[in-house]
């Protein structure tokens, strides 16, 4: 019989931690939390010191009877959740939920699930960390108490089953104000001259950057052609040459958030599944008989790397590339404001487990966000990249051109990524006569702001103070998921639903909707974690203004009515527009009288049953799709509206 009971989140964990620690321990997995805060009711007892409620989670009974009895007679129960937060309010929660007199309980703490680190851990063990627990706790019921209250206002001036978050409604609300931007947006046409020069047998493409003592941009077409007109013929001649060298600084090992924008820029995985793939690199799997994890924990905002992990990556470089390729200093990287310092940046757990070796192990989609982590740290660790930047001035009697070029002196971590190449300038000298080949004019046209993506978005998530690692991908889930956005094109826009959430929200709501104020309280979170307040005090100093608040909010608030330019098939009524959770429709307005309604349509004809229009809908996992209004009598769907390109993309959530 084992003498000791580990317990964690993830069967997966379980099983590679197992694996390693041996029979001795028994391994078990709570499946993540075990209770919670009912949904039925606030569950927050706001007159005695913003109590929390919790009930065992549905469904989780018999988790918390089978861990009781794994528990009996044990020496030691080690929690091993996760290093963060949420991990310690889990190992927190099955503390209280199975613990007896005799129960002796220690806490141990990894970053990574191999055999070096759960010996060290398990060697030194320590303590619950309950500042740790108590931010989780004050985040998790101001979370509740603003979608509690915020939810009925909603419910009042929308429909029912709407809910708001506190964050969020933050992210969304940026989502907002970018389509905005892009609606009010009035693009701007200039013109520009590019010439393409001869010297000896190479071509050289140069810009025009003066023309006549002034800016060489043009705002009508015909100054551009004027001034090809005007130049064409002339003399040219290199005025001046420079040669500049630069060195590049390699990256930094990469945080949540820039894995987050990186497998998005790079690899097109949404932050779901870059964090889902991340969750499996890090629990663990067999190889070469060995079970182990690949990379270390993925919610971090540290970039902290361990000493003996910055020192087999240096011994990689040197046995693999050789020494000069070894960087002669450690980066530094700009610490963020709360960053947890004791986690580790994310990387893989050994560098000489590379990615090749790895293929007939993992996934097509898990060995690429490997690679991309495994490149990266070894980058971190190499020297920098040395680059020679040229350029060349390019006159005429009264026109001036500019052309650039680049080499590279030495690739130092480039050599890791294969991505630089060389664009140099042809062997010039000043004073050298140029043959103008030809002359081409170029038309820009001004674009409006881009929509927010999964990176552009966690990067101002970030830069704002919104949100923590382990809340970006959830944020960005649950606006899909709800219907106030979705993916078009990689981007995301608003509904209509998500409109007028943030619209209402705004309106009655400011200081909840100010950003500044929903970093503060990220700020205020990260204090009561360092032990600086206390958690009660963040609830005490929001609450009251809040709900008085909110009930001037309710008291105010009147439901809309919207007539459209239709009449009820049935009775002749006017037909309102309503809204439901996945979005609009008409319904009489004598409901429930009459009880007449049907959808909004595209415009576009079902091509299958050549009668029903097409309807924009959402399945269960929140992406859109279109279905003939004919349903159930004509079954015609399609991810795309036909006709329009790429209407829609799958959340790869």
């Amino acid at each position: 019989m084992s003498k000791y009971l580990v317990i964690v989140e993830s069967p997966t964990k379980a099983k590679t931690i197992s694996s390693i620690l041996g029979p001795d321990y028994e391994v078990v997995s709570s499946m993540g939390h075990l209770v919670d805060l009912p949904a039925n009711k606030i569950s927050v007892d706001v007159e005695n010191n913003f109590e929390p409620k919790y009930r065992v989670i549905s469904g989780k009974e018999k988790v918390v009877s089978q861990l009781k009895k794994k528990a009996k007679n044990k020496k030691i129960i080690y929690l091993a959740t996760d290093p963060d937060r949420e991990g310690e309010a889990i190992s927190w929660h099955i503390k209280e939920q199975i613990a007896d007199k005799n129960s002796k309980f220690s806490r141990v703490v990894f970053h990574e699930i191999t055999s070096e680190a759960l010996k060290v851990a398990f060697k030194h063990p320590g303590s619950l960390d309950l500042d740790k627990v108590n931010s989780q706790i004050a985040r998790r019921v101001l979370d509740r108490i603003v979608g509690y209250n915020l939810s009925p206002l909603l419910w009042k001036k929308i429909v029912r089953g709407l809910s708001a978050g506190r964050v969020q409604s933050i992210a969304l609300k940026f989502v907002v104000e970018r389509e905005k931007e892009i609606g009010l947006f009035l693009p701007q046409t200039t013109y520009s001259v590019l010439a393409q020069f001869k010297a000896a047998q190479e071509s050289l493409k140069a810009k025009l950057t003066k023309y006549k003592g002034k800016k060489g941009i043009f705002d009508h077409r015909q100054e551009a052609e004027k001034c090809i007109s005007d130049i064409r013929g002339q003399e040219f001649t290199v005025k001046a040459l420079t040669r500049r060298n630069i060195s590049r600084k390699p990256p930094s090992p990469y945080i949540t958030s820039l894995l987050q924008q990186d497998a998005f820029n790079k690899l097109r995985f949404s932050a779901q599944k870059t964090m889902m793939l991340a969750q499996k690199l890090y629990e663990g799997i067999q190889v070469n008989e060995e079970s182990t994890g690949l990379i270390t924990y993925m919610r971090t905002d540290s970039f902290h790397v361990s000493p003996k992990a910055r020192s087999e990556a240096k011994e990689f470089i040197t046995e693999n590339f050789g020494k000069e390729y070894l960087a002669e200093k450690e980066y530094h990287y700009k610490k963020k404001k709360g960053a947890q310092l004791a986690h580790e940046a994310i990387r893989p757990t050994s560098i000489y487990r590379k990615p090749q070796d790895l293929a007939a192990h993992l996934s097509e989609d898990e060995l690429k966000l490997y690679e991309l982590i495994w490149r990266r740290f070894l980058a971190t660790t190499m020297k920098e990249a040395l680059l020679e930047q040229q350029k060349a001035v390019i006159v005429s009697d009264n026109s001036e051109f500019s052309a650039d070029g680049r080499r590279v002196v030495f690739p130092g971590y480039l050599k890791v990524f294969d991505s630089e190449s060389d664009n140099p300038l042809p062997k010039l000298q000043e004073g050298q006569k140029l043959v103008n080949e030809d002359f081409q004019l170029t038309e820009h046209t001004t674009k409006p702001p881009a929509r927010y993506n999964d990176a552009s978005l966690v990067r101002l998530l970030e830069e704002k103070g919104i949100g923590r690692p382990s809340t970006y991908a959830p944020i960005i889930f649950t606006l899909i998921k709800r219907n106030y956005a979705r993916r078009e094109r990689r981007s995301f826009i608003p509904t209509d639903l998500g409109i007028k959430v943030i619209k209402l929200l705004e309106e009655f709501f400011p200081q909840v909707m100010n950003d500044g104020f929903t970093a503060l309280m990220e700020e205020k979170l990260d204090e009561v974690e360092r032990g600086s307040i206390e958690w009660h005090k963040i609830l005490t100093d929001f609450y009251p203004q809040f709900k008085q608040r909110v009930e001037d909010s309710l008291s105010q608030a009147q439901k809309e009515i919207e007539y459209s330019d239709k009449h009820c098939t049935k009775c002749s009524g006017r037909m309102i527009i309503k809204w439901s959770r996945k979005g609009r429709f008409l319904s009489c307005e004598h409901f429930p009288k009459c009880k007449y309604a049907e959808s909004i349509t595209t415009d576009v004809v079902c091509p299958q049953c050549k009668e029903g229009k097409l309807v924009e809908r959402r399945n269960k996992r929140g992406q859109v799709f279109f279905g003939c209004s004919s349903f159930p009598k004509c079954t015609y769907t399609s991810r795309n509206l036909p006709g329009v390109e790429n209407t829609s993309e799958e959340d790869q959530e």
